[in-house]
């Protein structure tokens, strides 16, 4: 399986919205006294993700 640059980004961009995501759920219905730190960390790394998302293609 050969990686390039453009799938490894594309990789760690799924992987990094899927825990933001995961984080956010866990705030939600898990934790509700630290929902806002849980959405704020989880909102960072959907963030991340778009951004790793965008530079696909440009390095």
């Amino acid at each position: 399986m050969g990686l390039n640059k453009n799938k490894i980004f594309g990789y760690t961009a799924l992987i990094l919205m899927l825990l933001g995501t995961g984080l956010i759920l866990l705030g939600v219905f898990m934790y509700k006294e630290y929902t806002i730190g849980f959405t704020v960390m989880g909102l960072g790394f959907n963030a991340t993700a778009w951004a790793f998302n965008a530079l696909r293609g440009r390095i």
